[in-house]
C-alpha cells in the first residue's frame, strides 16, 4: 500500500526497523510481520504476532522501511484505527498493539474486550 493512502492500521517505523533486523538475521527476505486476534487471554482477545512467509487472500499488508505487515481480515476488523509499535523498557522488549477499539486490557497489554 502506499504512503499517500489512509492506512487502517498504523506500523510504526520502531516497529518497521525491529523486523527489518530480525528478517536480516533470519536469512529469508520473504519473512514478514503477521499481527493477529485469538480468542484468550484474561480478557477475552489477545494479540499474536509470528513471522509469516505467506499472504492469503484477504490479507491487507502494509510496507514500510522495505518490510511488510499482514493482518488477516477477522483481526483488521478488531485492529483498524490501531497501531503495531515496537517498545523497550524495563519490562523487556516487546511488539505493542495501541487499540482505541479495546474497551478493556489487561495489564500485560496482551489481551483486550470490545
Amino acid at each position: 500500500m502506499s504512503d499517500d493512502v489512509a492506512l487502517p492500521l498504523e506500523f510504526t517505523e520502531a516497529a518497521a526497523s525491529k523486523v527489518k533486523h530480525l528478517i536480516a538475521d533470519e536469512d529469508n527476505p520473504n519473512l514478514k510481520l503477521r499481527v493477529y486476534i485469538t480468542g484468550g487471554g484474561c480478557s477475552g482477545f489477545q494479540y499474536g504476532f509470528t513471522f509469516d512467509d505467506q499472504v492469503n487472500e484477504g490479507d491487507m499488508t502494509i510496507e514500510k522501511q522495505g518490510v511488510g505487515l499482514v493482518v488477516d481480515p477477522m483481526s483488521l476488523q478488531y485492529l483498524v484505527g490501531g497501531a503495531v509499535d515496537y517498545t523497550e523498557g524495563l519490562e523487556g522488549s516487546r511488539f505493542i498493539v495501541t487499540n482505541p477499539n479495546a474497551k478493556s486490557t489487561c495489564g500485560c497489554g496482551s489481551s483486550f474486550s470490545v
